[in-house]
């Protein structure tokens, strides 16, 4: 936002109203006041103060705020395309529930993702990261940045040279592809606005646990793998035990256990230890998955099947149908 005055006035109009960011801006400033003021909400329900009106329920049913979140998104989206141009306030107004609504939307994006009640759990942490990630794309275009080839769209479509253009921008889609399979997420997404960035997270060590790693390192690349491994100990834990840090001082603690049951290993047969004919062993972590009445009596029918073939053909294992 350079060549813009000082003072806050000034700023406003000439970065703000005069570039046509005012939807933006106010979109931005929806979605931070609706995480800011949910977090609040939830975080005084969960420590139970008594004048808080609490959870909104319609009879018995507990309506998550992702639930106006959409609603919000959708009204504000569609009233958004039917405002001419030449209603700036409306529009700014408009952006402004949209924001809303993405920031009632993204808080539990977790929940979404899983489609499981995860909101105070460890994986609960993923809708803080996704608000994160919404709000440092909207600030760096608020900023003036765009993303890859639409800062040149300009000069490429008056001078013609689309070809250079298209080359450019599949060149540094690639780039951000090859980031982002290496785990870097934080580096892909600021990348996408500033490309030189791509090349760095590109040639690096790919984080041990990202698919990259497990495509290309491990067996094949030892060197590779046990490098990515002390990094990630030197530099990527105390990173994330402080970014944990800022996420609970903003958004509470998720500490909640995991309502996640024991994998079941479904679809998958039962392995026998040994050819002695003995019954097949029973996997790890069992069946503790509550199953429908029928499908739980299809797959007792279908393991005992297994096991008693298993248990005759000297412990060799039937293929699966």
């Amino acid at each position: 936002m350079t060549g813009c005055d000082s003072g806050l006035e000034p700023w406003f109009q000439q970065c703000i109203v005069a570039t046509g960011r005012l939807p933006l801006f106010s979109f931005l400033v929806g979605l931070l006041a609706a995480f800011v003021g949910i977090r609040f909400s939830v975080r005084l329900i969960r420590a139970g103060v008594r004048w808080w009106p609490g959870n909104i329920r319609l009879g018995g049913l507990h309506v998550h705020h992702v639930v106006f979140g959409v609603v919000l998104m959708a009204g504000a989206g569609i009233a958004g395309l039917a405002v001419p141009d030449g209603w700036p306030v409306w529009r700014a107004v408009l952006a402004v529930v949209f924001g809303i609504g993405t920031g009632l939307v993204l808080d539990e994006f977790a929940l979404i993702l899983h489609l499981e009640d995860v909101y105070w759990t460890e994986r609960g942490r993923t809708s803080v990261d996704a608000v994160f990630a919404a709000v440092a794309l909207s600030g760096m275009m608020l900023m003036g940045l765009r993303p890859i080839g639409l800062y040149r769209w300009g000069v490429f479509s008056r001078d013609g040279d689309t070809g250079v253009f298209a080359a450019e921008v599949a060149g540094s889609l690639l780039l951000a592809v090859v980031t982002l399979l290496k785990g870097k997420t934080w580096t892909g997404l600021v990348g996408i606005f500033w490309p030189p960035l791509l090349v760095v997270g590109a040639l690096r060590l790919s984080r041990p646990g990202a698919l990259w790693a497990h495509w290309w390192y491990g067996i094949r690349r030892p060197d590779s793998q046990r490098r990515a491994e002390a990094r990630e100990r030197r530099l990527r834990v105390p990173l994330m035990a402080a970014k944990v840090r800022v996420q609970e001082l903003l958004a509470g603690r998720h500490d909640l256990p995991d309502p996640r049951p024991a994998p079941t290993h479904r679809g998958r047969a039962p392995r026998c230890p040994d050819r002695a004919g003995h019954a097949c062993s029973r996997p790890p972590g069992g069946h503790t998955t509550r199953l429908p009445n029928g499908r739980w009596i299809y797959e007792k029918n279908r393991l005992s099947a297994v096991k008693s073939v298993c248990a005759h053909n000297g412990g060799a294992t039937p293929p699966m149908t």
